[in-house]
């Protein structure tokens, strides 16, 4: 069968040229994206996040690469996907009563000298006053959440599955936290997540007033007792 080569050679010549196309409409979109995700780090504000997340899922790969020209290290890049999913998930977490919630505490944020003992709910707080989590965790009780301290992500799988919450905080260094958020994706979770402020395996902090904004997010502050969130230098941040 004879084949006319000058429409075959037409048809390549079109396929090269979207082809090319693609790889260039790609390669702008990419560095639109990172471009607005990096004037959103230097800002401290998020732009256009609806867009920003869809395309970073899209073409993580080589935004990584792009971040890297623009000279961002890999922890800035990771600390701006937990703040986009934090922005993208607010309204949504906002609607999910707390009576529906839960929040997730590293155990690294113990004392090295607590006498908590792990159950198979994670660490059960004795409040012996040797971390600050003795002195937040009522006050988040209080609210309304379910509180646990947790040595890894086996634990939260079980108490989602046992207690089925609808909203999640977690607590966690850079690494921990997006791979939480990663799962709770998955798990059809509304997520959202604070990270320490050190890593490591002991006596870990975190700001709790960052834990807490969150917290009180489509929560009256009055369900706070004043006796349990003195005012001013005396709230225990760290």
């Amino acid at each position: 069968m004879n084949v006319d080569t000058s429409l075959l050679n037409q048809i390549i010549f079109i396929v090269g040229e979207i082809t090319l196309i693609l790889i260039f409409g790609i390669l702008i979109l990419a560095v639109v994206m990172v471009g607005l995700a990096v004037i959103s780090i230097r800002r401290g504000r998020i732009y256009f996040p609806s867009f920003l997340k869809a395309g970073m899922v899209l073409l993580e790969g080589l935004t990584r690469a792009i971040f890297r020209l623009f000279g961002l290290e890999d922890n800035q890049v990771h600390s701006f996907f937990i703040q986009l999913h934090n922005t993208m998930n607010k309204k949504a977490f906002e609607a999910v009563p707390v009576s529906e919630r839960a929040i997730f505490l590293p155990q690294c944020l113990r004392s090295s000298r607590c006498p908590a003992h792990l159950t198979p709910e994670g660490l059960k707080c004795k409040r012996c006053g040797l971390c600050t989590i003795g002195f937040w965790l009522p006050i988040f009780e209080q609210m309304g959440y379910r509180v646990f301290s947790v040595p890894g992500s086996s634990f939260i799988k079980r108490m989602v599955k046992k207690y089925r919450p609808k909203a999640i905080i977690g607590v966690g260094c850079l690494s921990e936290v997006r791979e939480g958020l990663e799962m709770s994706d998955k798990l059809g979770l509304v997520s959202m997540g604070v990270v320490t402020l050190k890593e490591g395996c002991v006596e870990t902090l975190v700001n709790w007033e960052d834990v807490l904004e969150i917290a009180m997010l489509g929560i009256d502050q009055s369900r706070i007792p004043p006796d349990l969130l003195p005012c001013g230098d005396q709230i225990p941040l760290l």
